[in-house]
């Protein structure tokens, strides 16, 4: 991984930490493995897989991430505190190349709100925090939080210090998404010309996407010297989310000519790692989402199309095959043998064992048997609704709905919990509230839905329908996402899922409050 090319950048992931606090986006740890798989085979070079003094869950994450990969780094984040840093130490024993990343607030708002502590206090917890963290692990990463609010000369002290204590990485976040890309770009310069010891470490961003600026100002801190760029897949994060990873990436590929870096990442996984990440999370991606968006390589305009039958070039400046975006073909149906099916997962990104494509294959002959044709985008969603469900306590059996103006709308409806089958018919205003409320009678929970949303997975009557609820219980919400040929049959997935990631919700222990603690 290392490299003495002045111009190479490495890709920090946080998808697994800063994407996590999407609200919405809890994860099982069997999720987060995948991820973190998937994350290798993209050829990440450090992946922040957790928090692991908030929750035993994000504990247990980065030490089972730490024994399952052995190509990038594995980061545990630590806030300033002794018990933090030996926290994060602990969870990262088992990883074969480990990094501690330890972070306090340096802006005059921060430390007078969130610290309650003087600019004096908080210069001795860096030197304090990096030092016990160098002597623990050899690779330590230091941020100041809202370094981008933070008054110039005591930015440059903070950075000093964390650098003379052994900090080989120094992050510069934008924590709010406050700044513009010439502003930030000059802040990384600044530090870089001006900080002592600053050409011993390297500089990471850190941006937030609050202002719709993350990728422009990751990139603008490239080019005035950083060599780390942290971000996640899909761009996922708090509030509006981080610089996107596949456009950061994406933009130094096509771009090369004003933009001459270099990374490790494979591009023809970006497609397969947003879709893992989307279906896991629940967060579907838009439309016209930059990259990995369904309308990303879609010509509708007569112009463009008759642009593009001539040359690709005159309307699209990368392929799609370049990011994994496979054009969709009908090539299988209910003919179609186990071989074939096979060969096609293979094709779409998909590594699975012999038991779990026996269960695809089964799935994918009944979805041939209800459609005539079967796309690319049906056996994904089919192969990821069954993934997404496999240590889900919770389990969508059989349904049964009685719709339409004669009424009354009822369902029917079987649910498997913990191996047992539980049944209930319920009434409702229309399907949809009929199927749910069949599933409040046979798992009774206070949970309130905020968002429920379909979408068709491919064109056609017969369409797969993938539908998204969120849902929200004291304070925590989850995402849940389902796919089926009957919508109603797919909304009831989706409720359910986003059940079991309450469940793992319910399991975790709450976070200390982000200040300092010994």
């Amino acid at each position: 991984m290392t490299t003495s090319d002045p111009n190479h950048v490495l890709i920090f992931d946080t998808t697994l930490r800063d994407g996590e606090q999407s609200p919405g986006a809890a994860m099982s740890l069997e999720e987060k493995l995948r991820i973190a798989e998937q994350l290798e085979a993209l050829g990440v070079d450090v992946i922040e897989a957790g928090f692991p003094i908030s929750s035993n869950g994000d504990f247990e994450a980065v030490q089972e991430i730490g024994k399952l990969l052995k190509e990038p780094i594995i980061c545990g984040l630590a806030r300033a505190g002794a018990k933090d840093i030996h926290r994060a130490a602990e969870a990262l024993q088992t990883a074969k190349r480990k990094r501690i990343h330890t972070f306090i607030s340096t802006s005059p708002v921060h430390m007078k709100h969130k610290l309650q502590m003087e600019p004096h206090a908080v210069l001795e917890a860096v030197a304090g925090s990096v030092s016990l963290a160098r002597s623990l692990v050899e690779d330590v990463e230091w941020s100041p939080e809202d370094a981008t609010r933070t008054e110039w000369d005591f930015l440059c002290r903070c950075v000093e210090a964390a650098i003379k204590t052994g900090a080989s990485t120094i992050n510069i976040p934008d924590t709010v998404g406050y700044a513009v890309p010439q502003e930030y770009g000059a802040l990384i310069a600044r530090l870089i010309e001006r900080v002592p010891g600053a050409e011993k470490v390297r500089f990471s961003t850190h941006c937030h996407n609050d202002l719709g600026l993350a990728v422009a100002n990751s990139l603008a801190g490239v080019a005035n010297g950083a060599r780390q760029i942290e971000c996640t897949i899909n761009g996922i994060g708090e509030r509006a989310g981080n610089a996107a990873l596949e456009e950061v990436v994406m933009a130094m590929h096509v771009r090369h000519d004003v933009l001459p870096f270099t990374t490790r990442i494979a591009t023809p996984q970006l497609a397969r790692a947003s879709k893992l990440v989307s279906t896991i999370t629940g967060f579907p991606v838009q439309y016209n989402k930059a990259i990995v968006g369904k309308n990303a390589f879609a010509h509708e305009s007569g112009i463009h199309q008759d642009g593009m039958l001539k040359n690709a070039q005159t309307y699209e400046i990368m392929t799609p095959e370049s990011v994994g975006v496979a054009k969709t073909s009908l090539v299988l149906g209910k003919l179609s043998g186990r071989h074939a099916f096979r060969e096609k997962l293979t094709a779409l990104g998909y590594d699975l064992g012999d038991n779990a494509i026996a269960d695809a294959f089964t799935r994918f002959k009944d979805l041939a048997d209800k459609k005539r044709y079967v796309f690319d985008e049906d056996i994904i969603a089919l192969v990821d609704d069954e993934m997404a469900r496999g240590s889900d306590r919770i389990q969508v059996a059989n349904l049964r709905v009685v719709a339409g103006t004669w009424g009354p709308q009822t369902a029917e409806l079987e649910l498997t919990i913990d191996g047992a089958v539980h049944s209930e018919a319920a009434r409702g205003d229309g399907p949809v509230d009929a199927v749910l409320n069949a599933i409040k009678k046979i798992f009774p929970h206070d949970a309130v839905l905020q968002l429920y949303q379909v979408h068709a997975v491919t064109e056609g009557t017969d369409a797969q329908a993938e539908v998204s609820v969120r849902l929200e219980e004291n304070g925590k919400t989850v995402t849940g996402r389902g796919a089926d040929t009957d919508t109603l049959v797919a909304t009831a997935k989706a409720y359910v899922n986003a059940l079991n990631k309450l469940l793992v919700k319910r399991q975790k222990t709450a976070p200390e409050a982000l200040s300092l603690s010994g």
